[in-house]
């Protein structure tokens, strides 16, 4: 459970390594619950600003997937989302209105819609972006390399097989486009 009394004093509980019976419910649970607490504290900035905008986390993580493959399908951003066909035409609908989003007709296959970042969603998104990154690179900072690379084996495990081609090759990609633009 959440010590209450250590809420909101400035001071982090020192960090307490995982019981070597980590599978039991009791420490489940424990993990469940920073994965919550976590997610919520890392996301309150980025929060501020969509509201300010009058958009929110669906429309966050859409432009958080385009800006990392320009270009990416419609049909791979319903996948990554896990949201409704119905769901992701309001988002798009919504973006592509306020100039965040532009949808492009495929070159090769012209049934396919592809996505871009307009200049306008490019700074939204690095300026969401920076709010997220603020709160992580303190928290690896504090953790450790050994500690964030279980964190992500951690949260890789969390991932349908299915889902994890497309979430690794999200991320070559990226990978790939820094190297070719030298960073």
């Amino acid at each position: 459970m959440v010590d209450a009394s250590r809420m909101g004093t400035g001071s982090a509980p020192a960090p307490t390594a995982a019981s070597p019976l980590f599978l039991r419910d009791s420490e489940v649970r424990r993990g469940v619950e920073l994965l919550y607490f976590g997610y919520a504290s890392m996301i309150r900035g980025a929060d501020r600003i969509l509201d300010g905008r009058g958009l929110g986390r669906a429309h966050h993580r859409a432009l958080y997937f385009i800006a990392r493959q320009p270009g990416l399908a419609v049909s791979d951003l319903l996948r990554l989302l896990a949201i409704t066909k119905q769901s992701l035409s309001r988002v798009l609908a919504d973006l592509v209105r306020e100039g965040l989003v532009e949808s492009r007709v495929g070159e090769q296959d012209r049934r396919q819609r592809r996505l871009t970042l307009t200049p306008a969603g490019a700074a939204l998104e690095a300026e969401l972006f920076e709010a997220l990154r603020e709160r992580v690179a303190g928290a690896y900072a504090q953790a450790g390399q050994e500690a964030v690379s279980g964190f992500w084996a951690v949260l890789l495990g969390l991932i349908p097989l299915p889902d994890r081609a497309l979430v690794l090759s999200l991320d070559q990609a990226s990978r790939g486009r820094r190297e070719t633009a030298g960073g």
